[in-house]
């Protein structure tokens, strides 16, 4: 059944240049994660952790740290399914590298490229700590529970860093109860609703699964493990997906440092991911001037010195709130693309709320068919926390719980890099004065968010509906409406949209016409 699905082949780059792909073995690779940020102080090492019988590794506490060394689990005779054209172009690899032995046992967690066992020299593999709110309460630690990063690695041609990961290579110090293990059914969903739906570096534009510009993780390969037998409801066979992203870090990886107090390890993992997931400290937006958020968020400026204060006194803004505010913002646009398309996560948690601003971690998601606002995929969603309707809220709560975890260093404004401050913390006499600035960074981000969001999604509606300009008064006399029509008559969401594209104006000249064509919106069933 070897590579039954593919999403169509291209040998260009994203800008249509001529692209100098790469051969696996040759693809720049990296750990700069790992070689960046502390590891599990039960095995500080790789080699620590490959000497160790892997039922040692856990599942445990894990404090101090924000990964473990550990390997996938190796699998008997893998077959190796689907692999997705546009994320091996993507990734910097060149086409037919899929058929090789080298790239089939990768995926298949067989191999490891960059590690000599004989000198304990070299990249290998490792699995994220974080936590998370799960339905608006605490779980405490959660991290990669099967999922198992193998390496980073830079397009040669884009210079876009990704880290490959492989979901369902067995248990990690964070698989608590569960095995560690990715049942087929779900990694074909995670598979096709990555690269089929929400791929927004499509390859090949005449596809049906065309690009919906929805930023999102990617889904590299799909391997079956035909000797793998997982107890679900039922038992199931086993699979793992490759899948790539600029970053896993999320929200919960925050959280957890947070909930333990470890406020250097919050420093720490906020300069990585300024200086090493975004792109450095100067390419993060500045203080917005003042004014209405709903104008001045657009386009704020960028190229701000690393260590310049900005705002008046009260409301000094550092680069940490800057930092918080470009999380932010790339939240808010990934929210927005979601209404817009009436993609349902189901489980908006904050250990599934990606700092990079991503679609991630794909569960028990749908698109909405008939228009209910109100609907939730999760069947344990019994108070439709994470509904359709209540994701973008949802994504604001989650963000308020970051600023929460960054609030010392918001709210330290000028005083961030001092010496006491930064070994010490927090003096009884300047918390008052911390308290109120950091609340106030955090009130007013969150009117960007608000902004950012209400700007992107109606520039996609705009698009959806056909139009070439947008008015003002468009979200409520427009758009609002529309919904409100289809939520009414209970008509599918997609084929409206697909059934008024094929509408002409003369179509709608008189009432009688418009009446016939309204027929065409319902659905017509035996």
């Amino acid at each position: 059944m070897a590579s039954h699905i593919t999403n169509g082949a291209s040998k260009t780059s994203m800008n249509g240049a001529a692209c100098e792909a790469a051969n696996l073995l040759d693809l720049p690779r990296s750990h700069i994660f790992t070689s960046s940020l502390p590891p599990d102080p039960a095995f500080p090492s790789p080699l620590d952790s490959h000497k160790a019988p892997r039922h040692d590794l856990g599942p445990r506490m894990v404090k101090g740290a924000l990964y473990t060394y550990v390997r996938p689990e190796t699998s008997e005779e893998p077959e190796l399914l689907a692999v997705s054209k546009a994320a091996l172009r993507d990734i910097g690899l060149k086409e037919g590298e899929e058929e090789t032995k080298e790239f089939k046992e990768l995926v298949a967690g067989n191999k490891l490229l960059d590690w000599d066992e004989e000198t304990g020299e070299g990249i290998y593999p490792w699995a994220q700590c974080y936590g998370g709110w799960q339905f608006g309460s605490w779980a405490g630690q959660l991290g990669d529970g099967r999922a198992i990063s193998l390496f980073e690695t830079t397009n040669p041609l884009t210079k876009t860093r990704y880290e490959l990961q492989l979901k369902g290579a067995g248990k990690t110090p964070y698989s608590r109860f569960a095995d560690g293990k990715a049942v087929l059914r779900s990694s074909i969903r995670e598979f096709i609703v990555s690269e089929g739906y929400m791929n927004f570096l499509a390859s090949n534009p005449s596809s049906p699964l065309n690009a919906l510009q929805i930023p999102t993780t990617r889904a590299l390969s799909l391997t079956l493990l035909p000797h793998s037998k997982v107890r679900r409801e039922r038992i199931e066979p086993g699979a793992i997906v490759a899948r790539f992203a600029q970053s896993w870090l999320r929200i919960g990886t925050f959280d957890i440092l947070r909930a333990r107090g470890d406020r250097n390890l919050i420093r720490q993992l906020s300069t990585y991911i300024a200086e090493n997931v975004f792109p450095g400290w100067e390419s993060l937006p500045s203080k917005l001037p003042s004014g209405n958020p709903n104008e001045t968020a657009l386009n704020p400026e960028r190229g701000v010195p690393a260590k310049a204060v900005q705002g008046e006194e009260g409301e000094e803004e550092n680069r940490f709130a800057r930092l918080y505010r470009e999380i932010v913002r790339r939240n808010a646009k990934t929210v927005a693309a979601w209404q817009a398309y009436a993609f349902t996560n189901g489980v908006l948690n904050t250990d599934n709320t990606s700092l990079f601003g991503l679609s991630i971690d794909f569960g028990p998601f749908a698109f909405l068919d008939d228009f209910d606002p109100n609907y939730t995929p999760n069947h344990d969603d019994h108070m439709r926390r994470y509904s359709y309707s209540n994701q973008p809220t949802i994504i604001w709560w989650n963000l308020l719980r970051l600023g929460e975890s960054l609030g010392e260093l918001l709210g330290a404004g000028a005083k961030v890099d001092d010496t006491e401050f930064v070994s010490k913390g927090v003096s009884e006499d300047f918390a008052p004065e911390l308290i109120k600035r950091a609340e106030g960074i955090i009130g007013r981000v969150g009117e960007e968010y608000k902004a950012v969001f209400l700007d992107e999604y109606k520039r996609l509606m705009t698009a959806r509906l056909g139009l070439k300009s947008q008015k003002e008064e468009d979200f409520e006399n427009l758009f609002s409406e529309v919904l409100d029509t289809m939520e009414a008559l209970e008509l599918d969401f997609h084929q409206f949209f697909r059934k008024l594209s094929s509408i002409k104006l003369r179509d709608i000249e008189t009432d009688e016409h418009r009446k016939f064509v309204a027929g065409r919106f319902f659905h017509h069933e035996g």
